[in-house]
């Protein structure tokens, strides 16, 4: 549903990048409802909730929304202007049960996605920083607090000059001092949770900081009487034991829990509102095909930040074309290390899911970044619930969940193959390719099969083995080959052979290559002469010859799978 009237809404503004729900609201921003969200978290009155979503799926939107809707801003004024903001939405026809918990309580919001740093000093620095804004947001509480102790201590983190203590426990004393003075324990809301965590184990101070982490969320979340509930948002879930400890209040939403499934991401039904609100209707296939495809519980979901990009392009242009703005916001770096450290059995499972098949591998929820190396299994988990894979279903064998995996649309396939195109290239550069460029000069067809074969078993396809994975793979290769151009002719269709190679000077030497693709091993002896004939029929070696080359080298290549047989026509 738009905020407000509810129908006319087309072209309002679509807030790409707003997370803060004042603003988006008050500026007249198109809103998908989420207010439920609020309800539901009252009826299942989980005192520490987690939740974790892929990035860019609205967790930061939601937090904003229930500090608006819970949080007692100091004056009547201001909390009868809150309450304008939810005007009109779900929340409003709820029942006065959740209606008589708004603008009730203080609350704490917190974002920990500042201490992305590349040292302990400076990550320890931004979080530092975010404690000490979020204490000078509640600056009115600091006359009214009655011990000197704990004025003195309350200054101190507004004035950004707290001790190491007044930092690890700074959640804990700022709700203390919420609820002595409002009467009302306090909501913490905390955003992006493993940012710093999982920033510090790239950089190398992962130790320092879960033990920081640890202490600000224990401090705070367990046994502590001035809490009355808390949201924690982030991509992953990280290990009790780490973080965690001994949170026996802690109930995990993750993309494979049942509840709360439609309230991070866009379903179906809003998606088509929003394609029919903005007169785009006819392109809802178009974006279910790029940007659907999570399933999160038992909800279907779309990428919330891509559909709002590509609906956003449609409205300047009808006809424009979908692209990756998912993966356009980081560095995908979990999928390349997944490529860059495959073995021959996980190269295998990646083509399945480029080619549309699923993989199953068992799930294990509490993982920590200290685990991705220790089995594949776990880095596939990391791909599932960062959103580059989908589950399709689940099965329990014995204690251990099993989940069958998908790419979940076109959107993350870009990301796979644009990965492997990469780590392909990259990886050539490392190859000695001389052995293979000596053989084809010297028409050593066995030696050109041997590495051409070698080189396969290396790399990932994502084309099926249809012709045009070969012709792709060669050029790769062939592109390094010194002192020679390459023309391919796929394209343009002219009865020339797929691949040219060509000194610059004329009078230097040329090597034709015709490519077949064999749908069994027997064919492809008959099917290396079939491309000879192709170019000695359609006389490819003369036409080079009459440009003026003298020595025209040609060869028949066929593939199955990953091998090739080479003939050279004399």
């Amino acid at each position: 549903q738009v905020h407000g009237k509810e129908n006319t809404m087309a072209y309002k503004p679509l807030p790409i990048g707003i997370d803060d729900f004042e603003k988006l609201i008050s500026k007249g921003y198109y809103y998908v409802d989420k207010t439920l969200l609020i309800s539901e978290l009252l009826e299942k009155k989980g005192e520490v909730n987690l939740f974790t979503r892929p990035r860019r799926f609205g967790k930061s939107l939601n937090l904003s929304m229930l500090r608006y809707f819970f949080e007692d801003a100091g004056t009547e004024e201001k909390n009868t202007d809150r309450r304008r903001l939810f005007c009109g939405l779900h929340i409003m026809k709820a029942g006065d049960a959740f209606l008589s918990q708004m603008n009730r309580y203080p609350v704490i919001q917190l974002s920990l996605k500042s201490a992305k740093q590349p040292a302990w000093e400076l990550a320890y620095g931004s979080l530092k920083s975010a404690l000490e804004d979020e204490y000078q947001r509640h600056m009115e509480i600091l006359p009214e607090i009655p011990i000197e102790a704990d004025r003195l201590r309350f200054q101190r983190l507004t004035e950004r000059r707290g001790t190491d203590q007044d930092y690890y426990t700074a959640l804990f004393f700022l709700s203390r001092m919420l609820h002595q003075h409002y009467g009302q324990p306090a909501v913490i809301l905390i955003d992006e949770y493993d940012v710093p965590l999982e920033n510090a184990y790239f950089a190398g101070f992962y130790q320092e900081m879960t033990a920081f982490i640890r202490s600000l969320f224990e401090s705070a979340l367990k046994s502590n009487p001035s809490l009355h509930f808390a949201v924690i948002t982030g991509c992953l879930r990280i290990t009790k034991e780490s973080i965690f400890t001994g949170l026996n209040n802690l109930k995990v939403n993750s993309i494979l829990s049942e509840n709360y499934g439609e309230y991070f991401g866009f379903t179906p039904a809003e998606v088509e509102r929003m394609a029919t609100d903005y007169g785009r209707s006819t392109a809802f296939p178009v974006i279910r095909d790029w940007y659907d495809g999570y399933l999160f519980g038992n909800k279907e979901v779309f990428n919330p930040w891509s559909v709002l990009n590509y609906v956003d392009a449609l409205t300047a242009n009808p006809q424009a074309l979908p692209a990756p703005y998912w993966s356009n916001t980081s560095s995908n770096q979990i999928v390349r290390e997944l490529i860059e450290q495959a073995d021959l059995n996980v190269r295998e499972e990646i083509e399945l899911l480029i080619t549309g098949s699923t993989i199953e591998k068992p799930v294990h929820e509490e993982i920590t970044y200290e685990d991705i190396h220790e089995s594949q299994d776990n880095l596939w988990n990391f791909l599932l619930f960062t959103g580059y894979l989908k589950q399709v279903q689940r099965r329990l064998d014995w204690d251990t969940q099993y989940c069958s995996l998908a790419i979940p649309n076109k959107e993350v396939l870009h990301i796979y193959k644009s990965t492997v195109t990469g780590w392909f290239s990259s990886n050539l550069k490392k190859q000695d390719l001389r052995p293979l460029f000596h053989a084809l000069e010297n028409g050593d067809t066995e030696k050109i099969s041997e590495e051409l074969s070698r080189l396969l078993q290396e790399s990932i396809s994502f084309y099926d083995y249809a012709e045009n994975y070969y012709h792709g793979f060669l050029t790769g290769v062939l592109q390094n080959m010194p002192g020679y151009r390459i023309l391919s002719n796929r394209e343009s269709g002219t009865g020339r052979p797929d691949l040219i190679l060509k000194t610059p000077g004329l009078k230097g030497r040329a090597i034709l290559l015709e490519l077949k693709t064999a749908r069994s091993y027997r064919d492809m002896d008959s099917l290396c002469d079939t491309a000879l004939s192709q170019i000695r029929d359609r006389r490819y070696r003369e036409g080079l010859q009459e440009e003026g080359y003298r020595e025209v080298l040609a060869y028949g290549i066929c593939f199955y799978q990953k091998d090739c047989e080479v003939k050279q026509l004399f």
